[in-house]
């Protein structure tokens, strides 16, 4: 519970919410004043010494000083029931030592804004706690204690403005200092809870800005592991082309011309097997180094490679793909056309394997600062990325580079997958 749900609540005046409200803003004006003259002194002292260079390290340590103001005001705040932002809300510097983490902190929003923070507890907020404080608690206690002073000294001074020197009089402005006391009560709460809030929403606004900076960050980091990945698949497709398959392929006509040298026999048998078997191998490895990285994407472009896969197809395909990207040597990006091939040969695999299609479309264009791919076909329909067609893993791969993946499929058909990725054409011709 909050100090604003306690004042809505009956029994608010013999709860402990009051005397929480008062410690809140009572030791908010004490904390007030020293960060006042800690912020005041480091700022004097560090502008007067700028000067000989000594009072810019006093400078520098006095505009971290919001850091620690920040973190007690969060614990502060538990003591009307507002929920204390968590501590580790600054980024964490890139190496250890001082001179990284000083330079982290010194550049991120979140430092400044908890400095500003601090400023206006030195210069604003304090004063405001210790008059609500004074005005709600101080003057009705000083009247409900009219009748002890008066009995003790003969007289009674009420807010330094007249005497009381009767007892009915003290009892009269006693009951006065009550009844102000009850409002008092009501109004440290209300002056709490708007104090609470407010130190809440500025404290949090760095929390939210330094989640935002995270969320890029890991935005960024998701498109360079695909880039990497990517470039590792490339490395791997040219390794296995230019390695092993060769070697492979020697290895097939070494065996085919000692298979013509050899007489008729068990000798020949065993080498013609083993032609055949190096002919498989061979046509296998083929078929995986084009599922890893087709040669023709790397060569040649999307386009190119798209129209590979739709020749492959046992389901004939009209390909309409026409991207024109308008300059010698410019394409997109090679994740780009790599999750747009893949989806296109996930797609017409898809089309041959579960559909029943006869015909299948493949069109597309580069537009708006968009890849836009349509797969269709006039199959039976009923396709679900959830039903095991390997469209959720698309889904995701389309999705790391910030793109859409929607698929329209009713009973009866027809099929429509639509791909959309924001890129932007580079130059490789190189």
């Amino acid at each position: 519970m909050t100090v604003w749900r306690a004042l809505r609540e009956r029994g608010y005046l013999w709860s402990a919410w009051p005397w929480r409200a008062l410690a809140y803003l009572g030791s908010g004006a004490l904390f007030g004043m020293v960060v006042l003259v800690v912020i005041g002194c480091g700022a004097v002292l560090g502008g007067a010494l700028a000067l000989v260079l000594v009072g810019l390290p006093l400078l520098g340590l006095t505009a971290l000083a919001g850091i620690p103001v920040a973190a007690v005001e969060r614990w502060r705040l538990r003591l009307v029931g507002v929920r204390a932002e968590p501590a580790g809300r600054h980024r964490v510097p890139g190496r250890a030592g001082l001179g990284p983490w000083l330079s982290t902190r010194w550049r991120e929003a979140a430092t400044w804004r908890e400095l500003a923070y601090a400023v206006l507890v030195g210069v604003v907020l304090w004063p405001l706690d210790a008059l609500v404080v004074v005005l709600a608690v101080g003057v009705p206690g000083q009247l409900v204690a009219a009748p002890v002073l008066v009995g003790v000294q003969g007289e009674a001074k009420v807010v330094k403005v007249w005497a009381v020197d009767t007892l009915p009089g003290a009892c009269a402005v006693a009951g006065l200092g009550v009844v102000l006391l009850a409002s008092g009560a009501y109004a440290l709460g209300v002056f709490a809870g708007a104090r609470a809030e407010l130190a809440r929403a500025l404290i949090a606004t760095p929390a939210r800005a330094e989640d935002s900076v995270r969320v890029t960050e890991l935005v960024r980091s998701r498109v360079r592991l695909v880039d990497a990945f990517e470039a590792e698949r490339r490395r791997i497709e040219r390794d296995l082309h230019d390695g092993a398959q060769q070697r492979l392929v020697a290895l097939t006509m070494t065996l085919g011309l000692a298979r013509l040298d050899a007489p008729p026999g068990p000798l020949a048998g065993q080498l013609a097997k083993a032609h055949e078997e190096a002919g498989q191998v061979l046509a296998e490895l083929r078929e995986l180094i084009h599922g890893i990285h087709p040669k023709v994407l790397t060569d040649y472009g999307l386009e190119a490679a798209v129209a590979d896969a739709a020749d492959r197809s046992p389901v004939p395909v009209n390909l309409d793909l026409d991207l024109q990207l308008g300059l010698d040597g410019r394409r997109l990006p090679g994740a780009v056309e790599s999750a747009a091939y893949f989806v296109v040969c996930e797609a017409l695999a898809n089309v041959a394997r579960h559909s029943g299609a006869s015909r299948a479309e493949v069109g597309g264009e580069y537009t708006g600062g968009r890849l836009v791919l349509r797969i269709g076909d006039d199959g039976r329909g009923g396709a679900s990325p959830g039903a095991g067609s390997g469209l959720t893993g698309l889904a995701d791969r389309v999705s790391v580079l910030d793109g859409r993946l929607t698929l329209s499929s009713p009973p009866g058909g027809p099929t429509l997958l639509r791909v959309e990725i924001p890129c932007r054409p580079t130059d490789r011709s190189g």
